[in-house]
């Protein structure tokens, strides 16, 4: 029986992709019990940094660890390590430190309320980050910016203390809910090796780790299947043990990177070795039909996401200016608080509501297809083919800030530490040329990609009719990729480079 189960495992493995646990030194560190408590640290002595200097330092944005750390190269690189390698940032996330000092002085380990439990509050908190960054100017502000890490800080804190999964994570916070989001386009997935030894785990130490207040009553003695010999693993539940699953993802389950922080915590509670990261094609999940939960909140969530990419390119570019003045005289107003909520709530709620429930009204016309397919089933279906082009345009965005100064950040760390700063050495940009080509490339990427995606639902789904079911989404692509060209073809504010380039 070991041994043929032994051989159903291989098998299993096989149909997986390269497991990259098992790469020299990178999967070592990754698997020993402390290797993303390392991560961890770096970030936040890191996030420490940029606090000290927000509060104390020189409050020119583009002088201050604060403001050029995260609003120029943090934003550059994440795009890059999502698309590379996959959600390395909440793997690392220097919020979810205090996660196992937060649990043990839980008050009471209750579950997060139901009616909470989906992404209402996480697309509400992506729009208060994106308006207040416009509206506070927080990249020109190491100040505010100091302050909203240390209130990072402080509600990761609390809702881990207040709720037994890792409620701010999977609902709330809004730098987490874009990671999730675009990490669905990564090469990389949690798998299990097995689906059998799953199904024959007494503890399901991948969910519910093996971890506890109190040591529990029963230890379960739980069978290493796969080896020649049936040997024994003591799983003890106690303080020395692994937390389970923060977002509380059964590993035999997942389908999909959406709720996925890469913790690695399912890897090192799993006491047979079953669960690991595994390479995958980039966006595998977003053409299969039973990846994403076919809700309102998860199919918006993506689509203003996108929309967002658009509206906060837009805010950097004189247009946007024209339109705000327009606006106060047209309807009166005075206020810049409200005529920005304005612009923003149009454009970043309204707007991709509008079209996505006007494309699938119009899908299902043209395919005769509305007494089968509701309108929100049909948004469920096509929301995953809006990650690829939210994301070319983010990626056409943050790219531009990181490559217009990709040097600031070293003078700046020399005059944190008390040095003088080579500004002449490092205030350098890459070519405006080059600049261009890389969006473009950006933008027609998540174009094309998209427009895959879109033809094989179309397909899975309508069959013969596929290319009649297309033409609503295909609009939509095509006028997004158009209106983020349009944009980055303007004078854009560089954006606490200006002092130095301005």
């Amino acid at each position: 029986m070991a041994r043929a189960a032994g051989a159903d495992r291989l098998t299993d493995t096989r149909a997986l992709g390269r497991d990259v646990l098992e790469l020299p030194l990178l999967g070592r560190l990754l698997r020993w019990r402390y290797g993303r408590l390392i991560f961890q640290t770096l970030l936040t002595l890191a996030a420490l940094a940029l606090v000290v200097d927000g509060l104390s330092g020189p409050q020119a944005a583009a002088r201050n660890l604060a403001t050029v750390t995260p609003w120029v190269h943090y934003r550059g690189f994440v795009v890059l390590a999502l698309l590379l390698a996959g959600n390395l940032f909440c793997m690392g996330c220097p919020f979810t430190l205090p996660r196992t000092l937060a649990k043990r002085l839980s008050l009471g380990g209750r579950r997060f309320p139901q009616r909470l439990r989906n992404k209402w509050i996480a697309i509400g908190s992506l729009f208060a980050l994106f308006f207040l960054y416009e509206y506070l100017d927080l990249w020109a502000s190491p100040w505010l910016t100091a302050w909203l890490i240390l209130a990072y800080f402080g509600a990761s804190f609390v809702m881990e203390a207040l709720f037994t999964e890792s409620a701010f994570c999977k609902y709330v916070c809004p730098l987490g809910s874009f990671n999730l989001v675009y990490s669905t386009l990564s090469p990389t997935q949690i798998e299990v090796r097995s689906h059998d030894v799953c199904a024959t785990c007494v503890g399901k130490e991948c969910v519910n780790g093996s971890y506890a207040r109190q040591t529990l009553v029963r230890t379960d003695a739980i069978p290493i299947v796969g080896s020649d010999e049936q040997r024994q693993l003591e799983v003890v539940h106690g303080p020395e043990g692994t937390l389970g699953c923060g977002t509380e993802l059964f590993a035999p389950q997942i389908r999909s990177n959406l709720d996925c922080t890469m913790c690695l915590d399912c890897v090192r509670a799993c006491p047979h070795d079953n669960v690991s990261l595994f390479s995958r094609a980039p966006g595998r999940e977003l053409g299969r039909a039973d990846s994403w939960p076919r809700r309102w909140d998860v199919s918006l969530l993506v689509m203003a996401l996108a929309f967002m990419g658009l509206s906060n390119a837009f805010g950097m570019v004189p247009p946007y200016y024209e339109l705000q003045e327009r606006l106060a005289l047209g309807l009166g107003i005075t206020s810049e608080f409200v005529v920005l909520l304005l612009i923003f709530g149009v454009v970043n709620l309204l707007l991709p509501l509008a079209v996505g429930v006007s494309a699938s009204y119009l899908t299902r016309r043209l395919t005769f297809s509305y007494k089968r397919d509701s309108i929100r089933d049909t948004l469920a279906a096509y929301a995953p083919s809006f990650a690829p082009i939210g994301f070319g345009i983010w990626f056409a965005h943050y790219s531009f800030h990181l490559l217009v100064g990709p040097g600031l950040i070293v003078p700046v760390i020399q005059e944190f530490f008390g040095g003088v700063g080579d500004w002449q050495t490092w205030s350098f940009s890459v070519g405006a040329w080059l600049i261009g080509i890389i969006q473009l490339l950006a933008l027609l990427g998540g174009f094309f990609w998209s427009m895959r995606l879109a033809l094989n639902i179309s397909l899975r789904r309508y069959r013969r009719k596929a290319w009649l079911a297309i033409l609503p989404w295909a609009a939509i692509y095509l006028l997004m990729m158009s209106a983020a060209w349009q944009i980055f073809t303007l004078p854009m504010e560089m954006r606490g480079t200006l002092e130095l380039f301005g």
